[in-house]
């Protein structure tokens, strides 16, 4: 990396922009790095948040909630099979993290749930469809229906209110043979 940082400077580029390109560069790293890695040695109660920035990277979204915690939002991209969720006390210690494409969270999803309480429990979809003539939105999640190798699709239909309609599984498009 100071390579890198090296040439950047001698065609001109500032400091900042420099920092810019080895953020970008360590994000991209922890987009990829193998869950085992990107999970250890995270101990709650003890391990704090910038800790976990610092080895997980940039979250996709951060979730504030009432009473000071936050979540941290980890989809594995692209694509990818899993979610984690990561848990701050208010105090800034991690207090858990957890895969959040499971069937116990899919569970959870219920008609007149909103938008936003699906991205908070799902993370971000794999992709999101819009059915114009059905008045519809389809938000679909990849996952590993049985927690090791058979992908497939959950999906949560969304009504023009951008609240939940109705649930369903289907086949994963990226594992269907022709």
């Amino acid at each position: 990396m100071g390579l890198f940082a090296s040439l950047l400077g001698l065609f001109g580029c500032d400091q900042q922009q420099i920092d810019k390109v080895r953020q970008k560069a360590r994000d991209t790293v922890n987009a990829i790095k193998p869950d085992d890695m990107l999970l250890r040695n995270l101990t709650p109660g003890v391990t704090t948040e910038a800790q976990v920035r610092e080895q997980m990277g940039k979250p996709e979204i951060v979730w504030e909630n009432d009473d000071g915690s936050r979540r941290l939002e980890y989809p594995r991209a692209p694509g990818g099979l899993r979610t984690y969720m990561v848990d701050i006390a208010p105090d800034g210690k991690l207090r858990g993290v957890s895969q959040a494409l499971s069937p116990e969270n899919f569970e959870q999803v219920r008609p007149g749930m909103s938008q936003d309480d699906v991205r908070r429990l799902l993370g971000k979809p794999t992709s999101v469809a819009e059915y114009r003539l059905k008045k519809e939105t389809v938000w679909s999640w990849r996952w590993l229906e049985d927690g090791v190798n058979t992908a497939g699709m959950f999906n949560a239909h969304f009504g023009p209110d951008g609240r939940v309609t109705v649930t369903s599984r289907s086949a994963d498009p990226a594992s269907e043979r022709p």
